[in-house]
């Protein structure tokens, strides 16, 4: 249950009933979210940027991101995500590694492991070793770094919200999500 009341979105402003309007079903996080209704665009369109707009590959991407909200402890994204990254491409035996915290596993390629290990470096100590940035610059530009890093960090935060608020978990959004994000960004640039 959460932990305060979700707001009354009928009274919401027009901007945020846009934005949460644009959800393939209605997601208890941006809820919670439109407290903030200053907030909620730019986080909304942040979260798309990250899904939707990144040169960083969206498998890769997925699996740092499971890595870094399960070291963080946030659940309801981990609910959100696995099966996008099943989706994607990613199998059971690394989902499994990860929810066990380990991002050595062989199930991993060299590059998953230098982009986990760097994720896990930036979650748990706020800044990566050198050694850790070394490798993962090896596979890695420096426009996909940046975007590793921003990615991890705004998972992060989302991760703070739910569990401090205890944001209930909802029905994974899955690849529709993606899916719409994908249009959106195609539609503009078409």
């Amino acid at each position: 249950m959460a932990r305060i009341p979700y707001p009354d979105l009928t009274t919401s402003s027009l901007e945020v009933r846009d934005m949460l309007g644009r959800l393939p079903s209605p997601a208890n996080i941006f809820n919670m979210m439109a407290h903030a209704e200053t907030c909620l665009k730019p986080v909304m369109k942040l979260g798309g940027t990250l899904l939707g707009k990144l040169k960083l590959d969206p498998m890769l991407r997925e699996l740092c991101l499971l890595h870094a909200v399960k070291l963080e402890g946030g659940d309801y994204e981990w609910v959100q995500h696995v099966p996008i990254a099943l989706d994607l491409g990613a199998t059971q035996p690394q989902i499994d590694a990860l929810e066990k915290g380990v991002d050595t596993a062989s199930c991993f390629s060299t590059l998953e492991k230098a982009a986990l290990i760097f994720t896990r470096e930036v979650v748990v100590n706020a800044k990566a070793s050198e050694a850790a940035l070394a490798e993962v610059r090896k596979h890695l530009t420096e426009r996909e770094v940046v975007e590793l890093i921003l990615m991890a960090g705004f998972y992060i935060t989302l991760a703070r919200l739910t569990e401090t608020l205890g944001v209930e978990n909802d029905p994974p959004m899955g690849s529709a999500l993606i899916r719409g994000i994908e249009k959106r960004v195609s539609a503009k640039n078409g």
